[in-house]
């Protein structure tokens, strides 16, 4: 393949921009706030399964107290009509006064009993309010610090893609003026190569495998015209000449 010394120099600018599109999509890829919202997204879910088991904790303690206050107050009225058979005289027997007074003990006794599970319940409610509570602040303190880092990672987008739209452009310019069939080689060595498709031979040495070329292949390409498109013996890709070529 044969093209113009200037063209080829083109294709080094185009590998040059294409290098920089790289770069800024690994940039993109690679900014420190794509790690920092991955773990502060799993800290925000295991905080939010832990609210979630806390509240769940706190509403079964709801309805334990409501029943037990229920259990209590049922209890209390039942004494109380009791309390009011036994003051009211309707009762002469002493049996039956012997047996209501022993069911008004009992009674007072299951109350007392009943006010203590409602202490206990409420008590480990109010720990289960409080360990909520305490979530509700971590959850929203987390969730502050993933939309911060989010808003840090989209500024950077923007930065880092008007940078990369800016480098296209000039890439559809220069690439415009390379001929066809050596930007197309270039291209399809480019996709084989790890995106270096072009490199330039300085000091007698390849700038995209980093070899020095032997004494024969420098006598080749010191033999070939100006305009022989010529090709890394090595790596194989486009070998462009300069005047630092130290031909």
């Amino acid at each position: 393949m044969n093209a113009a010394p200037a063209d080829q120099i083109r294709l080094l600018d185009v590998q040059a921009l294409d290098v920089r599109l790289q770069q800024l999509a690994h940039k993109r890829r690679s900014l420190p706030e794509h790690a920092e919202i991955e773990s502060l997204t799993k800290d925000l879910t295991q905080l939010r399964d832990l609210l979630v088991a806390a509240q769940t904790e706190e509403s079964d303690c709801a309805r334990e107290q409501t029943k037990a206050e229920q259990d209590v107050d049922q209890v209390r009225q039942r004494a109380a009509r009791d309390q009011q058979r036994l003051d009211s005289g309707a009762i002469t027997s002493p049996k039956d006064l012997e047996n209501l007074q022993r069911e008004i003990a009992s009674l007072a006794k299951r109350q007392g009993d009943l006010e203590d599970v409602v202490l206990e319940v409420m008590e480990r409610r109010e720990s289960a309010q409080e360990r909520v509570a305490e979530l509700t602040e971590r959850v929203s303190s987390v969730q502050s610090k993933i939309d911060d880092a989010t808003g840090r990672r989209d500024a950077a987008y923007e930065e880092i893609d008007g940078e990369a739209a800016t480098v296209t452009k000039e890439r559809e310019v220069v690439a415009g003026s390379v001929p066809a069939d050596l930007l197309k080689l270039y291209e399809k060595l480019r996709e084989q190569q790890g995106g270096i498709g072009a490199a330039k031979l300085y000091q007698r040495t390849c700038q995209g495998c980093r070899q020095e070329l032997s004494i024969t292949d420098i006598n080749d390409i010191r033999a070939a015209a100006p305009d022989t498109v010529v090709r890394c013996e090595n790596c194989r890709r486009i070998l462009v000449r300069t005047a630092e070529s130290g031909l």
